[in-house]
């Protein structure tokens, strides 16, 4: 089923756009909800007439959305959240975190716009940010451990790796022990 959509819809596509849909979706959801309108020849035919009428004003809505991209410049995101021992997050980190931590920072950003995969671990991750059909943000996202136990476990290997030399070393010896009582016998 071909519709025009109303609005952007974020995975879907962009107002005015063309798309193709399931015929499920967009009767029993788009269309009911006013988000899209069945493509027909009349309707092509007034939306072309609208983007001609329009070219101007989505010239400017361009504009200022590679002006409020620009911001987003050399920004980098930083999430602390609750972590088990292994590395694996209580819960995951989201579109909706990212947009906190953002406006915690001074950027106003609708976290409608923001997509991302849900981190679930310690790790880099990249959250898109959505402005425009043409102007789309990559804000890297860190999550790290709440209370830092990552730091703590890079101390800590190091005496790990002591505590099994010890016992290697006290090995042997019973077993030189052991060689001498042969060769003495």
């Amino acid at each position: 089923m071909e519709i025009i959509l109303k609005e952007d819809i974020v995975g879907l596509g962009y107002k005015n756009e063309i798309i193709t849909v399931k015929n499920g979706y967009g009767r029993n959801y788009l269309i009911p909800q006013g988000k899209a309108i069945l493509a027909t020849p009349s309707a092509k035919k007034v939306l072309a007439e609208n983007l001609r009428q329009q070219a101007h004003k989505l010239v400017i809505l361009k504009e200022k959305a590679e002006k409020a991209a620009a911001q987003f410049e050399g920004v980098e995101v930083v999430i602390a959240a609750k972590v088990s021992s292994e590395g694996q997050l209580y819960g995951s980190v989201g579109a909706a975190a990212v947009a906190e931590e953002l406006a915690k920072k001074g950027i106003e950003v609708d976290r409608k716009i923001i997509t991302m995969r849900d981190a679930k671990k310690v790790g880099d991750y990249e959250a898109i940010v959505h402005f425009h059909k043409e102007v789309e943000v990559k804000v890297p996202v860190k999550v790290i451990a709440e209370n830092a136990p990552v730091e703590e476990a890079v101390v800590e290997a190091p005496k790990a790796e002591e505590e099994k030399a010890e016992p290697v070393q006290e090995v042997e010896t019973p077993a030189e022990e052991t060689e001498e009582t042969p060769a003495e016998a």
